[in-house]
């Protein structure tokens, strides 16, 4: 299996792997999308050599959580790990993760982890905001556009 894996001076290389162990509570996903998130870059490029970098990702569960919980094999999903979203396979623990509607697309998917769970953040912390107009700064970005979706 192959992963992007940090190098000595912030070089991302794609190296072999092992592939992951998933613990009861994971699901294995076949990573088909992923997104790159300033966050994630700029500390990657901070990161010990052997690290594997990657937050957000989406693809199909090619093994259910062993314990049966989340979705079934074959589910398109996308998903938020802490590392590691950046390769053929991941273990994502079934809380991080979620079925993709039919009308979006996996490439789509894998873009609204991050941005779209701090745009749903940000909004949440001004209050109740039903009914009342929203201000949203910074607009054109994807956090910014999300949430005016979401404050719509």
């Amino acid at each position: 299996m192959q992963a992007i894996v940090m190098e000595a001076g912030g070089v991302f290389a794609v190296r072999d792997v092992p592939p992951p162990e998933p613990k009861p509570t994971e699901a294995l996903v076949r990573v088909e999308a992923i997104s790159l998130n300033r966050g994630e870059a700029t500390r990657a490029l901070s990161a010990r050599p052997g690290t594997r970098p990657g937050w957000d990702l989406a693809g199909v569960v090619e093994r259910q959580a062993a314990d049966g919980s989340g979705p079934a094999t074959g589910i398109r999903v996308a998903g938020l790990l802490v590392s590691g979203a950046w390769s053929e396979l991941a273990a994502v623990p079934i809380r991080q993760l979620a079925a993709i509607p039919d009308a979006v697309t996996t490439e789509q998917a894998a873009c609204l982890p991050v941005a779209g769970l701090t745009a749903l953040h940000a909004l949440r912390r001004g209050g109740d905001l039903l009914g009342k107009r929203v201000l949203v700064t910074g607009a054109t970005g994807g956090v910014g556009h999300l949430a005016c979706q979401l404050a719509r």
